[in-house]
Order: structure tokens, then sequence, then C-alpha cells
């Protein structure tokens, strides 16, 4: 995969370039990953680029941006507190939002992004579409880390983690997808 396209921050190329080698329909999509010193209620968040946001599908651009320091409730993280495949896996689901983005029109994404400010059920729909994304393209076990990570967590509270419980899949759901995954690679060899 190239990665000429791609802008990211030495601290997390490595995990950034793990995350990107499990979707090779991305290799030629512009994708920026940026700290930020404060992403309201989220630890990451891709979107489009405002620039390429009316360009057609295929010259979109994208940024990943990714939150300095993690704060969930009183209990404050930074990047290099966080083990490096919860990192991958962080990564490779926001690259699934990525994927989620592609198919959508302009007109189409401006009334995805009103729906999911305002319906909890829209959020939920779209953040379980990032994870299936992510887990079909190969990374399942990256995120049952990263939601282990979170649910297992002493530090973390329980409010954030029932907000992880609504609106993610649970770890359970990661495991059947990844076994109904094998079973069908198993009945088509």
């Amino acid at each position: 995969m190239t990665l000429t396209d791609k802008i990211i921050p030495e601290s997390i190329q490595a995990e950034a370039e793990k995350a990107l080698s499990y979707f090779p329909e991305l290799a030629n999509t512009p994708i920026q990953f940026r700290f930020k010193d404060r992403i309201k209620k989220s630890t990451m968040q891709a979107q489009p680029l405002l620039s390429s946001f009316f360009k057609s599908r295929e010259h979109r651009e994208y940024v990943i941006l990714i939150s300095r320091k993690i704060q969930i409730d009183e209990e404050e993280f930074t990047i290099s507190d966080i083990p490096k495949d919860v990192i991958t896996g962080w990564l490779g689901h926001e690259l699934g939002h990525v994927m989620d983005y592609r198919n959508r029109s302009s007109l189409g994404m401006l009334f995805f992004g009103i729906k999911y400010l305002f319906s909890s059920t829209h959020m939920k729909e779209v953040e379980r579409t990032a994870d299936t994304y992510a887990i079909q393209h190969g990374m399942g076990d990256y995120i049952l880390k990263t939601k282990n990570f979170i649910l297992e967590h002493a530090s973390i509270s329980e409010k954030y983690k029932r907000r992880i419980r609504r609106l993610y899949m649970s770890p359970e759901e990661v495991m059947e997808l990844l076994n109904k995954g094998k079973l069908e690679e198993a009945v088509s060899s």
C-alpha cells in the first residue's frame, strides 16, 4: 500500500499503517490522521475534509481526528497510555467509517451527519456499521481488544461503559461475527 496520500503523526505511524493494511480499498484515498486537543464525547472521529466535501466520492479526502488527551469522566489517558493493539483497533473502527462514507454522495453525507447528531438510533447503526466494516476486513481481534480495554478497565466510569454498550457492538457480537466469518471460510474451502 502506498502511503504517499496519507499524513500520519510519527507517534501512531506503526498502528495507522497496520490498520490501513487491512483496507486495501483505501490505498488511493487521501487520509490525514491528526491530533486534536479535544473531541466532544469521543476519542477519535472520522469525517470528510470540508475542502473536499462537495467533490465526487472518488476524489473526497478524509481526516481522522484523534484526541490528544482522552478524558473519560475523571480519568485522563494519553495515546501513550493505551496499548498499541487497542490504538490499532480504534483506528480500524475509524477506517470503517471512511469505508461507509465512500459510498455516500455529498448530499447523502449531509443528511447522514444531521441524522447522526439528532438520532441515537442512527448513531448506533453508524457505529455498528463501522465495527462491521473493520471486522469484515479482518480486524476483529483488534476491535475485540479495543472493546475489552474500555469495558474491563477499572478506571473508566460505568457511565461511559454504558454509552459504549448502548451504541457499539458488544464483545460477544464481535465474537459472533468472527465465528460466522470463520465458518463461512471453512464452508467455501
